[in-house]
């Protein structure tokens, strides 16, 4: 049987190539396949180079590059792991002439991939109202935590009849008919009346996410269009804006004006009755 390195120099002059060619093709240089023929394997440097030239040379070649590999291992011992590893942090520095995107170029499209990600997500939480939206989440006072109450009553009035826009998702519940779910249930008034001392009023100036809790109970909650007014009377209500510039808020007839800024998720609480 011929040596390992007779059967590669036999294979290629086969084929007609000389050394150069045979780099040209697999982008490892001349003088390495030379030291694979020699069988001069300190001439390549740690074995894990050899393996990995011996593998691509047989390829090329129509050679079996695992029977290369066994007869290369009968010859040379594996070496450790540390030897491994210190081997493959300088494979870059031993083949100079191997084409491939560089590291900054893969790093960058990274980046981008990931800058396109986190713009999507970032309209979407604005859209569906979550905390993960564009804005900082502001609280006016921490929420008052109280037993629910069945007799909070909300009265709906709808300026603008309008829905949400083709696609847009409801929360749970809501009802199929209208952009949000009333979770009162109260019946619509023909016209918005005066806010009474116990009573809070929401107007909306701008379409927008909402969710409001009455003495412990949901209330209300789905995306709204502009021009929508919603009253609601109970002792106490948290209310939750997904976008905060186009919700304004009266309580007891006193006007609090938006509850925050354009895109802003703000969820404020408010004492709809003095304490008896």
């Amino acid at each position: 049987m011929s040596s390992l390195g007779e059967a590669f120099r036999t294979a290629r002059e086969a084929r007609g190539l000389t050394l150069s060619d045979a780099a040209e093709h697999i982008h490892i240089r001349s003088v390495y396949l030379a030291a694979i023929e020699a069988e001069d394997w300190p001439a390549i440097g740690a074995p894990v180079y050899a393996r990995g030239f011996i593998r691509a040379y047989a390829r090329f070649l129509g050679l079996d590059p695992e029977e290369a590999i066994a007869r290369f291992a009968e010859r040379v011992p594996s070496e450790s792991p540390s030897q491994v590893a210190a081997a493959m942090a300088t494979m870059a520095a031993t083949q100079p002439e191997r084409q491939g995107p560089s590291f900054g170029a893969v790093a960058g499209i990274l980046v981008a991939l990931v800058l396109v990600a986190f713009v999507g997500y970032e309209y979407y939480a604005y859209k569906s109202g979550t905390d993960s939206g564009a804005g900082a989440l502001a609280t006016a006072a921490p929420p008052i935590a109280v037993a629910p109450s069945p007799s909070a009553a909300a009265t709906s009035v709808p300026i603008a009849a309008a829905s949400a826009p083709g696609g847009a998702a409801s929360p749970a519940g809501a009802d199929a008919n209208s952009p949000g779910h009333d979770a009162s249930g109260a019946a619509e008034e023909p016209s918005p009346g005066p806010v009474a001392k116990d009573q809070l009023q929401i107007r909306l100036a701008e379409r927008s996410w909402l969710r409001v809790v009455v003495d412990g109970t949901t209330a209300l909650e789905g995306i709204f269009p502009a021009g929508t007014i919603r009253t609601f009377s109970g002792k106490t209500a948290v209310v939750r804006a997904g976008n905060a510039a186009g919700v304004d808020v009266t309580v007891g007839g006193r006007a609090l004006g938006a509850m925050g800024g354009s895109g802003d998720v703000v969820e404020r609480s408010y004492r709809l009755s003095q304490p008896e």
